[in-house]
C-alpha cells in the first residue's frame, strides 16, 4: 500500500467520473431542489424554536431514497453502502467526516412521506419539469400492468379466509409484533404464459400458470417519449382493465389513441373512452372456440408494434432496478412503486437528453 496523498479522494472521484458515474449524471441533469418545497410541506418539521437536534436535510434524505431505489437496497444495506462508496457520498454532498443517516433514520423519513401520500406530489413535480423541458405527453398513450413481487406470507387456510374477508385473524390480535409483519394487502394471482414447444416441435395442450404474490404497477406511458405519465399501485389480484377508468388515462396527451392488450378490452372501457374523446387501439380478443379472423389478427399485429413499447419500461425496472417490495401494506408498497416510476422517468430523461444532444 502506497503512501496516502492529499488529493487521493479527488483523484478517485475524477476516475469515477471518467468511467461514467450515473449519479453524477443525475445531479447534472436534474435540479433536485425543485422537490424541496413539496418535501418540506409533507414532512412538516418544527421550526426549531423549542430546541432539539435539527433534522437531516430533506433533500439529502430524498436522494438517499433515489439511491436505494436504483439499487434495490434495504435500509441497512443503504446505510453501509453510503459509508462505503465515494460515488454515493458525492451524490449526497457528503464528505468523509460527515454523518451518514442510519437505517432507522432512512426508514422514518420514508415512513413519514408514506403516511401523507407524498409520492404522488413528487412524481407530478418531476412530470411538470419534464413538460417544461419540452417532453410533453404526445402521440397517444400505452397502458399496461406488471407484477411486483413481495415476500410470501405463510398463512393457514383459515387465516387466508379472514384476510380475504378484510378481518384480522383472532389469534393475531394479541400479538402486535406478528401483526406488524403480516402483509394483509398483498394478494396471490396467476400469471399465464405460453408453454415452450416440446423437443419434437409439438406444443403442449395447456399453457403455464405461474402463481405470484405481491402487488401490481399499473402505468400509462406516452407513445412519443415513453415516459410514465400516470400510474396506480394495487394488489396483484386487481384486474388490469378496471384500472383504465380510475384515472390511468392522461387527458393532457396531444394524441387521442390508447393502446393496450386484451385485458383492457371491455364494453365499459370502450364506452368510457368514447365519452371522454379517446380512440381505442386495444387488442381484440380471440373468439371462444374459434380461430381468430385473419383481419383481426393483422390488426392486432399492427397494434402490438406500438403496444410492446411499454414492456421496455417494465424490463428496465425489473432488470436494472430489480424492483421488489420489502415493506408491509399497500400504502408502503405504493411509496416503493411510485419511487421506482419516478426513478425510471429520471433515467429516461437522461437518455432523451443524451440522444438529443448528439
Amino acid at each position: 500500500m502506497g503512501q496516502r496523498g492529499f488529493f487521493d479522494v479527488e483523484d478517485r472521484l475524477s476516475r469515477l467520473s471518467d468511467l461514467g458515474d450515473q449519479l453524477e449524471a443525475f445531479s447534472r441533469a436534474v435540479d433536485f431542489e425543485q422537490f424541496r418545497p413539496d418535501l418540506e410541506r409533507a414532512l412538516a418539521y418544527s421550526d426549531g424554536s423549542r430546541g432539539g437536534r435539527p433534522p437531516i436535510d430533506p433533500m439529502l434524505m430524498f436522494k438517499v431514497l433515489v439511491i436505494q431505489t436504483i439499487n434495490t437496497l434495504s435500509d441497512e444495506r443503504t446505510e453501509y453502502l453510503i459509508n462505503d462508496r465515494l460515488s454515493f457520498m458525492r451524490f449526497l454532498g457528503l464528505c468523509l467526516s460527515d454523518r451518514v443517516p442510519d437505517a432507522k433514520t432512512i426508514w422514518l423519513f420514508r415512513e413519514r412521506l408514506t403516511k401523507v401520500g407524498a409520492i404522488a406530489t413528487l412524481f407530478d413535480r418531476f412530470d411538470a419539469m419534464l413538460r417544461g423541458a419540452g417532453y410533453i405527453a404526445m402521440s397517444g398513450q400505452i397502458l399496461d400492468a406488471s407484477l411486483v413481487a413481495a415476500p410470501r406470507q405463510r398463512n393457514t387456510s383459515a387465516e387466508k379466509a379472514d384476510i380475504k374477508a378484510g378481518r384480522i385473524p383472532e389469534h393475531w390480535k394479541d400479538k402486535p409484533a406478528k401483526l406488524r409483519h403480516k402483509d394483509r394487502d398483498a394478494r396471490w394471482t396467476l400469471k399465464f404464459t405460453k408453454a415452450k414447444p416440446r423437443d419434437d416441435g409439438s406444443m403442449p395442450a395447456v399453457n403455464l400458470a405461474i402463481p405470484a404474490f405481491g402487488y401490481k404497477n399499473h402505468i400509462s406511458i406516452d407513445r412519443r417519449f415513453r415516459l410514465i405519465r400516470r400510474w396506480k399501485a394495487t394488489d396483484a389480484s386487481a384486474h388490469d382493465g378496471a384500472r383504465l377508468r380510475e384515472g390511468l388515462l392522461d387527458r393532457s396527451n396531444t394524441g387521442s389513441n390508447v393502446w393496450a392488450d386484451t385485458a383492457y378490452r371491455s364494453g365499459a372501457n370502450e364506452g368510457f373512452m368514447e365519452r371522454h374523446g379517446f380512440v381505442s387501439k386495444i387488442h381484440h380478443k380471440k373468439p371462444p372456440h374459434r380461430d381468430m379472423p385473419p383481419r383481426t389478427r393483422r390488426s392486432n399485429t399492427g397494434k402490438s408494434v406500438i403496444r410492446s413499447r411499454v414492456e421496455h419500461v417494465f424490463a428496465d425496472q425489473k432488470s436494472r432496478m430489480g424492483i421488489f417490495v420489502r415493506t408491509v401494506g399497500i400504502q408502503r408498497a405504493e411509496m416503493k412503486i411510485g419511487l421506482a416510476n419516478l426513478v425510471y422517468n429520471i433515467r429516461r430523461f437522461l437518455y432523451l437528453e443524451r440522444i438529443n444532444a448528439v
